[in-house]
């Protein structure tokens, strides 16, 4: 069985469910030492119980990546645990998603937070340590709805938007210091969260509205996997994918397309 990253070291910021769980297994799987870091102990710890039945030995990390410090905190549990930093998933995310006018002061700080900030911070806390080790891996989990203008994401859309103009500027700054930095934007996925509230009823009527809305535009006719995004991740994680950078890729079954 092929492992082509075998060797390789990486951080997965929301890993510990639904998409970054995904591909904190894809990673594993190939081979990856991984560093799950997530907000929540209760949900680090049950992923790291997952992994671990299925021969995996992850490593764990708590703590809000908004927060400044926080992800510098992160840097050094991974050096400790790993030695070293390779690649840095950044998918740390979930925003309100509602009609724009509806939003609060809380729930615009809590979407730009938790998608823009803590991709900021932990980007800064890593490309010093990857420079300085003349190799790195940054992928960036954006968002299909910044091209397609789903209903109700406009505020999200914001703070997705700019990983992926965050993502541009940084390949090219740092492409001589042997660093790539993509972005996987995904249509929308159906997690294993997601499918559970389906099939439970538990979705309110004007998400449901967004969700069917969003399948509507996948020419696929069906959402995302969690397996489709972690598949395109591994690929940029990668080192004979040395030589993509700066790209936004697309996991959205043909919902926009060029």
């Amino acid at each position: 069985m092929s492992r082509p990253l075998r060797g390789r070291t990486a951080i997965v910021t929301g890993g510990a469910t639904g998409i970054g769980l995904g591909i904190s297994r894809r990673l594993l799987a190939d081979g990856a030492q991984v560093l799950i870091a997530s907000l929540r102990e209760p949900e680090a710890k049950q992923a790291v119980e997952e992994l671990r039945r299925a021969g995996h030995d992850p490593a764990a990390f708590i703590g809000d990546l908004a927060q400044p410090g926080v992800a510098e905190r992160l840097l050094q549990a991974a050096v400790g645990a790993f030695g070293g930093v390779d690649i840095l998933v950044n998918n740390a995310g979930g925003g309100v998603i509602r009609p724009t006018l509806e939003h609060t002061e809380e729930t615009l700080r809590a979407t730009i937070d938790n998608n823009l900030w803590t991709t900021i911070r932990s980007t800064l806390a890593v490309l010093p340590h990857m420079a300085a080790r003349g190799y790195g891996r940054i992928i960036n989990i954006g968002a299909e709805s910044v091209r397609n203008g789903l209903a109700d994401h406009a505020v999200y859309n914001a703070a997705k938007g700019g990983v992926h103009a965050l993502a541009s500027g940084l390949a090219r700054e740092f492409a001589g210091a042997g660093i790539t930095v993509n972005t996987v934007a995904p249509s929308y996925v159906e997690t294993p969260e997601i499918a559970a509230a389906l099939r439970a009823g538990t979705v309110p009527d004007r998400l449901r509205y967004v969700l069917d809305q969003a399948v509507g535009l996948i020419p696929a006719g069906r959402p995302a996997t969690v397996d489709d995004v972690a598949a395109t991740v591994a690929f940029l994680a990668r080192d004979d994918a040395s030589f993509v950078t700066g790209q936004v890729i697309s996991v959205n079954g043909g919902s926009s397309m060029g």
